[in-house]
């Protein structure tokens, strides 16, 4: 595969442009002569250029899919030939993570590693994967691709323990992990033949910006994420004792419900009744069917219903049972869904944006995002 600045530039594309032009308004926030760029922006940036799929919002192992290449992009300080940056977080299994040490600990961390990444995978059909770098120096960027493999367990080489992590090496990468953190990195090396792109950051760009916006003729955002209005989380649990918890008999467990006989198929995404409280135009009315499209592109039938319209369901029911259970939680027929599965996942909740009444989207949402959708 050729470097995406090699295809950039192939199809004059904006990629290179739009990095330059940020970068050039880097005196906004420093005085400095290292371009600074968000990797938010960064992120964005990407996805504009090559018309990829952003998968930031999810916060899955990937940021971007091209062409069902899942895409991890970074943008960092490189001002020597190695830097070592985050590439994974395990809030949710920190105290999981306490109970190993030295190289029984990296060992379960490739684990994870490799399970979040299987995870992605599954969710967006990616078939190969690669980092792409933006690597800022002082007046330029570096571009470069690099290897996205997964950590080599059978191969792990534990290095040496710390008082604040440990590090170890598989054979083809570095690693380390921080204990307050819960963070996982890796030791990224820049090569000799990474891409340069020279930038003159320009002095005085509060000028340019109120040149620039003086006539107030400008396009602006429609895409803008608005809580209630085009986008709300739902949790895939519930509370038991002021505790997350995945009820066995209720939401993703409902096929194990008594009372008749019961599809095993049969599962629904819970919708607390404080989201019809605070947001009650967000969803359709009880029963009435609209489309709900998964991050791989296919559209499901789904309707809100049951007493108090608590439940997001499919139709046929067993379309999100084989997607939730099956594909993305890797569950069994018969194999209870529980909050441990979900945290080791790295997901607990779901994102539902609203394209219009009769179309919305699903997507799965780290670990306490529903906590977060309200504070």
């Amino acid at each position: 595969m050729k470097s995406f600045a090699e295809i950039d530039i192939e199809n004059n594309g904006d990629y290179l442009k739009l990095l330059s032009a940020v970068s050039k308004l880097s005196r906004l926030f420093t005085e400095k002569s290292i371009p600074l760029i968000n990797y938010r922006v960064a992120e964005n940036i990407f996805c504009r250029s090559f018309n990829a799929n952003n998968l930031s919002r999810s916060d899955t192992a990937f940021d971007a899919n091209y062409n069902s290449v899942g895409i991890g992009l970074k943008t960092f300080v490189s001002e020597k030939d190695t830097k070592t940056e985050k590439i994974a977080e395990f809030n949710s299994l920190s105290a999981y993570f306490r109970e190993y040490q030295g190289k029984d600990l990296a060992i379960k961390l490739g684990e994870h590693r490799n399970e979040r990444i299987d995870l992605a995978n599954r969710l967006y059909n990616i078939e190969s994967s690669i980092y792409h770098i933006v690597g800022r120096r002082d007046k330029e960027l570096l571009l470069f691709e690099t290897d996205y493999d997964k950590i080599d367990v059978d191969n792990i080489n534990f290095i040496k323990s710390t008082k604040a992590g440990i590090q170890f090496e598989d054979g083809s990468n570095f690693y380390s992990y921080n204990y307050s953190k819960s963070a996982l990195s890796r030791k990224f090396i820049i090569p000799d033949n990474a891409f340069r792109l020279p930038v003159d950051i320009v002095e005085d760009p509060y000028s340019l910006l109120l040149d620039l916006f003086s006539n107030n003729d400008f396009e602006k955002a429609s895409d803008t994420l608005v809580k209630g209005d085009n986008y709300i989380v739902l949790p895939l649990y519930s509370f038991k004792d002021k505790e997350k918890f995945v009820f066995e008999k209720s939401g993703l467990n409902q096929w194990n419900a008594g009372g008749r006989k019961r599809n095993m198929g049969e599962v629904y995404i819970p919708i607390p009744i404080k989201i019809h409280k605070e947001h009650p135009n967000f969803f359709p009315k009880r029963d009435k069917h609209f489309n709900l499209e998964i991050p791989t592109g296919e559209i499901f039938e789904a309707k809100v219903c049951q007493e108090n319209s608590k439940a997001l369901m499919t139709n046929p029911n067993k379309e999100l049972s084989d997607w939730l259970l099956r594909k993305i939680l890797q569950l069994k027929e018969g194999e209870l869904a529980t909050i441990e599965k979900l945290d080791k996942l790295g997901f607990d909740s779901v994102i539902i944006t609203k394209n219009n009444k009769n179309s919305f989207k699903i997507d799965i949402m780290k670990t306490n995002s529903y906590d977060d959708f309200w504070n």
